[in-house]
């Protein structure tokens, strides 16, 4: 990065986190843990970016849906109807950074962005109205997370 800030040309950092970074469903701690971790590190590194003198750069953070990649494919050889294709992803990237978006939440083919804004709100919920860690999945909370889903 310095190298790249005294070249003075402009540039980006994108790095790829996750929607399960943000909602840390019950099942992948791991997973959930190093793709929180991208998102306040490139959250930390926009701020130094945009605050260094000189600089040009700007980093974004990748919120994908499901895309099929080899990394997904689990054995299947044909995209799954609800996955995205890597080149919508890298397209739909493009076009919010185009647009100066930090966080570039990606739908997908099977969860809308309206989705994803409420389950990332509900989680964010837990905290605020000191609910059960995973309130979401928690039983005493189904219907109420339900109910908020449909925006009631």
């Amino acid at each position: 990065m310095p190298g790249m800030i005294e070249r003075g040309r402009p540039g980006l950092v994108i790095n790829t986190g996750s929607k399960q970074g943000i909602t840390t469903p019950p099942g992948s701690p791991a997973y959930n843990v190093s793709k929180a971790g991208v998102k306040a590190f490139t959250e930390a590194l926009q701020h130094d970016l945009r605050n260094t003198v000189g600089s040009r750069l700007s980093a974004h953070l990748l919120i994908p849906g499901f895309v099929f990649t080899g990394l997904t494919a689990r054995g299947r050889s044909e995209k799954p109807a609800a996955a995205w294709t890597p080149e919508q992803t890298v397209d739909f990237a493009i076009e919010k950074i185009e647009a100066g978006d930090f966080y570039i939440l990606c739908p997908d083919n099977d969860v809308p962005r309206q989705l994803d804004e409420r389950r990332i709100a509900w989680a964010a919920g837990d905290i605020i109205e000191n609910r059960p860690a995973l309130s979401r999945w928690h039983p005493d909370y189904a219907e109420r997370f339900e109910a908020f889903i449909k925006g009631s």
